[in-house]
C-alpha cells in the first residue's frame, strides 16, 4: 500500500549523471543565476561592483538577459516597472554598501506601489559579518538593517547551499499579495568560491493565495445588496490582481459609481456611465463619496492622495478589501476584508443580490454626470486651457496600447486626475513614495519587458536631471522609449507650493542644459517642440524605432486644491 508521504520524485538517469558531474568552472554566482532561471526569470537589471562580480561573471554562462543601467537607483526604478508590467519578480543585482544604499529610494517606491522586485546584493566576506569593524571596502555594521523598514522581507545567505532556498523564499515573498520588493544579500566569498553543487534546474516558489474569509464577504454582500447609494473606490490592488473585469461586473450589478485612485488608473473604463474617473483631489467627488450609504474600497488604503488629503470623512458603512494587512482600517473604521482583490470581488459577484429597479442604472449615471459637470466647471473657471491642451495632446499622440511612466512633475499631477489610461496597467507614476527621477528609467524597464510597443516617459526638467545618464542605457539597448521633458526652469510644483505658502520661492530655480543637444550627444534623436506642435512631434517620436527625446519649454500651473478650505 502506498501512502502520499511515500511518493517522491525520482531523478532520471540523465539528471543523476548531471548532478554527479556538474560543469567545471562554476561559482556561487552560478547558483544565483541558475536559481533565477529556474524560478522563471528571463531578464535582470543592475550595476556591477567589486563584491558582486561573482554574480556578473556567471551571467555570461546563463541565458538571462542583462539590462545594465548607470545608477543603482535608476536600475531599481527599471526593475520596478518591469515587475508592474509583467507581474513577475524583477531581479535587481547590486553591489555592497554604496551601490546597495543608492537603490533605497527605488525600493521605497516599489514598496509603496506594491511592485515585485527581487533585489540581490553582495556583502562583505563572511568573516566580516556580525557588526565588527574590520575595515572591508563598502563595510556596514548591518547592511540589511538599512532595508528592513523598506522591503517586505530580508534574507541573508552565508553558504552556497542556502542560495537556492533563500532566493525561492524571497521570490515567493515578492509575489505573494501584496506584492513588493524583497532583499537578499550574499557575501563576496560565497559568490566567488567554486562550487561542486549540482546545477539548479527547477525551483518551486508558488506564491500563496490570499482568499477572503467567507463570513466577511457574506456580510459585505448583504450590505451592498441593500445599499441605496453604493459607491466604489478602486485602487492599485485591482490593477495588480488583474481584477478590473470583475470590478466592472460588480459595479454594473450594483449600479455603483466607481472612482479610481491615482495608483488604480485604468481599473475602470474612463467613459463608462458609472465612472467618476479619477478626480479624487476635488471636493465635489469627496462629497459624493461621503454621501454613499455603503462605500466599497478595493485595493486602496485610503491614504493621503486617495482621501483628498485626509479631508474625506465617510458617513456610511465602509467595506475595505485590502491585501496589505497594515493598511486595513488604518485610516477609517470598516468591515475589513484581508484578501486579494480578484478573489474577494469574485466572492462578492457570486453573493450580491441586485435590486430589481429598472431605473437604478439611469439614476446612478445621472448622479455621476452631475459630479463630473461640477468638476469640469470648477476647472474651467481657473483659466487652465494650456495645461488641459497639453495633456490632451499627449493622450492623442500616445498609442492606445502603450504604457506611460510619469515623474513627479506638474503635468503628472494633472494626469493623475485627468488622464484616461485607456486600460489597466498602462499608466504608472511615482506617487507611491513620491521621489524624483522615476519616469525615464521606469519606462526603460517597461520597454525591456515588451519592446514591441513604444513607451512614453514624462518628466520635468528637475526630475530629468536625476535620470539623464540613462540616455546611454536607452541607446545601448535601443529601447523604444520617448522621453517628454517639460522644461520650466526649476522645480515647478515646489515653486507653486512655496509661493502659495510664503509669497515667494527659494531654491527652486535651476540652471539647465540644452536637452536637445544633450540627448543628441548620446546618439538619441531629439526635438524642441511647442504646445501647438506637441501632438505631431510626440506622435512622430513615438512612431520612430529606438529612443527619442521631445523637449517642451512651458510653464504649467496646477488647478487649485480643494482640501485647504
Amino acid at each position: 500500500m502506498t501512502h502520499d508521504h511515500d511518493l517522491v520524485l525520482r531523478p532520471t538517469q540523465a539528471q543523476t549523471a548531471a548532478a554527479l558531474n556538474p560543469p567545471a568552472g562554476r561559482n556561487g554566482g552560478d547558483l544565483v543565476v541558475e536559481t533565477l532561471a529556474g524560478l522563471g526569470a528571463t531578464t535582470v537589471f543592475g550595476l556591477p561592483g567589486q563584491h558582486a562580480l561573482g554574480m556578473f561573471d556567471a551571467l555570461r554562462r546563463s541565458s538571462l538577459r542583462y539590462v545594465g543601467l548607470r545608477v543603482e537607483n535608476n536600475a531599481g526604478f527599471a526593475a520596478d516597472a518591469y515587475g508592474r508590467i509583467t507581474g513577475e519578480a524583477a531581479p535587481l543585482l547590486l553591489s555592497t554598501g554604496p551601490g546597495a544604499l543608492t537603490s533605497l529610494a527605488a525600493l521605497h517606491e516599489a514598496a509603496s506601489a506594491s511592485a515585485p522586485v527581487l533585489a540581490i546584493s553582495s556583502q562583505i566576506p563572511t568573516a566580516g559579518l556580525g557588526g565588527g569593524r574590520h575595515g572591508y571596502l563598502h563595510e556596514l555594521p548591518d547592511q540589511a538593517a538599512s532595508f528592513r523598514g523598506v522591503v517586505k522581507s530580508v534574507h541573508t545567505v552565508r553558504t552556497q547551499s542556502q542560495i537556492p532556498s533563500a532566493l525561492a523564499a524571497a521570490w515567493k515573498s515578492a509575489l505573494t499579495a501584496p506584492h513588493g520588493p524583497v532583499w537578499v544579500e550574499i557575501p563576496q566569498d560565497v559568490l566567488l568560491a567554486e562550487t561542486a553543487l549540482p546545477v539548479v534546474t527547477a525551483v518551486d516558489a508558488t506564491p500563496d493565495e490570499l482568499a477572503p474569509r467567507p463570513e466577511l464577504t457574506a456580510v459585505a454582500a448583504d450590505l451592498l445588496s441593500r445599499a441605496a447609494r453604493p459607491a466604489v473606490i478602486a485602487g492599485g490592488g485591482v490593477v495588480r490582481a488583474d481584477a478590473s473585469g470583475k470590478l466592472r461586473q460588480l459595479a454594473e450589478k450594483l449600479n455603483a459609481p466607481v472612482v479610481t485612485t491615482f495608483g488604480g488608473k485604468g481599473a475602470f473604463p474612463w467613459h463608462h456611465p458609472l465612472s467618476l474617473q479619477s478626480w479624487l483631489e476635488d471636493r465635489h467627488t469627496t462629497d459624493f463619496l461621503e454621501d454613499a450609504d455603503v462605500l466599497l474600497v478595493v485595493g486602496s488604503g485610503l491614504g493621503e492622495l486617495s482621501s483628498n488629503y485626509h479631508t474625506f470623512k465617510p458617513r456610511g458603512r465602509v467595506v475595505q478589501i485590502e491585501a496589505d494587512l497594515g493598511k486595513l482600517e488604518s485610516n477609517h473604521p470598516a468591515l475589513g476584508i484581508h484578501a486579494d482583490a480578484r478573489l474577494a470581488l469574485q466572492a462578492l459577484l457570486e453573493t450580491v443580490t441586485p435590486r430589481e429597479d429598472d431605473r437604478a442604472a439611469d439614476r446612478a449615471a445621472d448622479r455621476v454626470r452631475a459630479v463630473l459637470d461640477q468638476v469640469a466647471g470648477r476647472i474651467a473657471a481657473q483659466e487652465l486651457t494650456l495645461e488641459q491642451e497639453v495633456l490632451a495632446s499627449v493622450r492623442r499622440a500616445l498609442p492606445a496600447g502603450s504604457p506611460s511612466f510619469w515623474d513627479m512633475t506638474i503635468l503628472a499631477y494633472w494626469a493623475w486626475s485627468a488622464f484616461d489610461a485607456h486600460a489597466p496597467n498602462l499608466m504608472h507614476s511615482a506617487q507611491g513614495a513620491g521621489g524624483l527621477g522615476y519616469g525615464f528609467p521606469a519606462a526603460l524597464g517597461a520597454a525591456a519587458a515588451d519592446p514591441t510597443r513604444p513607451v512614453l516617459a514624462v518628466s520635468g526638467d528637475g526630475g530629468a536631471l536625476y535620470s539623464v545618464a540613462e540616455l546611454a542605457t536607452a541607446r545601448q539597448h535601443d529601447l523604444p522609449v520617448t522621453w517628454l521633458i517639460v522644461d520650466d526652469g526649476g522645480y515647478g510644483i515646489l515653486r507653486e507650493y512655496m509661493t502659495g505658502a510664503f509669497g515667494e520661492a527659494t531654491a527652486t530655480e535651476l540652471a539647465r542644459p540644452d536637452y536637445v543637444a544633450l540627448a543628441e550627444s548620446f546618439g538619441v534623436p531629439a526635438v524642441r517642440t511647442s504646445p501647438d506642435t506637441l501632438e505631431t512631434d510626440l506622435a512622430k517620436a513615438l512612431a520612430a524605432p529606438g529612443p527619442s527625446v521631445v523637449v517642451l519649454p512651458a510653464l504649467l500651473r496646477m488647478f487649485a486644491p480643494t482640501h485647504l478650505g
